[in-house]
């Protein structure tokens, strides 16, 4: 059966269509050059989530990046640190701040990292985790508040994100959690405020 010229024209079309589509997923696109060890937020210590609790991309150019979520590990900074090292675990977030001040980061920016129980949000924001626990004020301590917010401004700068409680939130508000992180001793004004000036210094 002869195929006709309109035929042909739309089924090369609909190949074309869907060279183009694939050529335009991320995980198409060779991804950009990596050394090991590398930091996003200089001072941070370098300790590196297992493989199956990240996924490699290329934000933002793959995922715009408009979100930071914090977290609270309801455990110690080495507890974070030795789930997110744990390839069974599933979940790590970009860094882990001390009660101290002390930040360690975990998966680059570049990549999405699985901490926010929800892919959309993994995909479009940097998660940080707090040592710590929720029911616990003391828990944040003046220098966690002014380590973490000094790496939120740098993130919000970095990616052009408004310095608001839209854009800066709690695990408790992404879409479909369970988590309540971080809790009701978490000082958002404060934050927010700490967040902003960092950002203008």
């Amino acid at each position: 059966m002869a195929t006709s010229r309109r035929g042909l024209l739309i089924g090369g079309a609909v190949v074309a269509l869907g060279t183009i589509g694939y050529l335009n997923q991320p995980h198409a696109r060779p991804h950009k050059p990596r050394k090991a060890g590398e930091l996003d937020y200089a001072g941070a210590q370098w300790v590196a989530a297992a493989q199956p609790n990240w996924r490699m991309a290329d934000r933002p150019d793959d995922y715009a990046v408009d979100r930071v979520v914090i977290h609270v590990v309801q455990g110690s900074f080495d507890s974070a640190l030795k789930t997110f090292q744990d390839p069974g675990n599933k979940a790590a977030a970009h860094y882990v701040v001390r009660g101290d001040g002390h930040i360690a980061q975990t998966v680059r920016e570049l990549d999405v990292a699985f901490h926010a129980g929800n892919r959309q949000y993994n995909e479009r924001s940097v998660g940080i985790e707090h040592a710590g626990f929720v029911e616990q004020a003391s828990s944040f301590t003046d220098a966690m508040y002014a380590s973490s917010a000094r790496l939120t401004a740098a993130i919000c700068a970095r990616y052009r994100i408004t310095v608001d409680r839209t854009h800066i939130i709690g695990h408790v508000e992404v879409p479909g959690t369970d988590h309540t992180d971080p809790g009701p001793h978490w000082d958002w004004p404060r934050y927010i405020e700490l967040v902003g000036a960092a950002g203008r210094a």
